[in-house]
């Protein structure tokens, strides 16, 4: 199977790229420029009209939003077992807390680091005020629940959502209340980031903060 990846560093590619290094997916990793706005040209928007990344084209299919190739990865790779079987109580969490990211972190971070797009550049600090209340909410939540469910967000075993989970923390450490100021998250961080291809991936896209 011929596997691309089309991302750009400390992005939302960095979790596809984690994970295929993980799950030991032989792959091309592409780093778009985005100094040079190459997410915007021509030949990439053909691709993933909304130019950004990540995307994965797999065997001539593509696949765009970084929690869609998450669970796809870890779906087509059953032998890892970072996905629980379908239709059980532990898949429905599963479902749960992926989404909880996509549709309340990533949203939030989008707002915190683009405040301009959305309610332009004269209400910049409300906008960044809001997005922050809702970032530290929403780790005071996975705090509560890794207290009382962890070390893992589905229990005792990991999962895809542990990726994209240390992902987003990572986002977090410039703001003024880092996701890791919480010892129970800076502690789950710490396990994940132990992972050899958290490691891997690190040097290949040379990376040195957050370690």
């Amino acid at each position: 199977m011929s596997t691309t990846l089309y991302g750009s560093r400390s992005t939302a590619s960095l979790v596809v790229h984690w994970l295929l290094i993980e799950l030991e997916v032989p792959h091309t990793l592409h780093l778009l420029d985005f100094d040079k706005q190459e997410q915007k040209s021509a030949e990439y928007l053909k691709l993933n009209p909304a130019g950004v990344v990540p995307t994965l084209v797999q065997d001539g299919q593509v696949i765009t939003e970084a929690p869609a190739i998450v669970m796809h990865l870890a779906d087509s790779h059953p032998q890892a077992s970072l996905a629980p079987q379908t239709g059980s109580p532990e898949r429905a969490q599963y479902y749960r807390w992926m989404l909880f990211m996509a549709n309340t972190l990533q949203p939030a971070y989008r707002a915190w680091f683009y405040p301009p797009e959305i309610a332009g550049a004269d209400n910049v600090e409300a906008v960044k005020q809001h997005a922050r209340q809702k970032i530290e909410g929403a780790w005071q939540r996975v705090a509560d629940h890794l207290e009382a469910n962890g070390p893992y967000m589905l229990g005792e075993k990991l999962s895809a959502a542990d990726f994209l989970l240390t992902m987003l923390m990572r986002w977090s450490r410039n703001m003024p209340k880092p996701s890791d100021t919480w010892p129970i998250l800076k502690n789950y961080a710490q396990s994940m980031k132990a992972r050899p291809a958290f490691k891997e991936v690190y040097a290949r896209e040379g990376l040195t903060d957050w370690t």
